[in-house]
């Protein structure tokens, strides 16, 4: 079993998907519109461009996300896509890229825990958390 981050959008899942590609150095191996799938004819108008189902492979892991329909979308809350690596420098590349016109709450630094540590809300609204854990003693 493995367990996937679904991210669901305001109409702004394609435009988020190429920049966290961009920025996490992933791949979209996957991407369909509302217009694209079997069922077009049953999607307002406005929504015909909008993604009704995206995938993108980052390292190991997989997000997965959506645009719901304007009635039925909800501000992302209760959870961050928590990102953990080993490395500080990517660690802060990684913030200064995801977080760029974002609302940072804990800026990258050092915590007891880890080496470089940040919360941040990226310009897409999905909350996020950098974790670059010390070594073990």
């Amino acid at each position: 079993m493995k367990v996937n981050a679904y991210l669901t959008f305001d109409g702004k899942c394609d435009a988020a998907f190429q920049f966290y590609e961009k920025c996490l150095g992933g791949k979209i191996v996957f991407k369909m519109t509302h217009g694209d799938s079997p069922m077009c004819d049953q999607m307002p108008p406005n929504m015909k461009d909008t993604i009704m189902h995206a995938r993108m492979v980052i390292g190991e892991g997989i997000i997965m996300g959506s645009d719901a329909p304007p009635d039925r979308y909800a501000k992302p809350q209760g959870f961050n896509v928590a990102l953990n690596m080993s490395d500080p420098a990517e660690a802060e590349r990684i913030f200064q890229s995801l977080s760029q016109n974002g609302v940072v709450m804990m800026p990258l630094q050092e915590t007891f825990w880890a080496l470089k540590f940040a919360m941040f809300v990226d310009q897409f609204g999905i909350p996020w958390m950098i974790n670059c854990e010390k070594p073990a003693p």
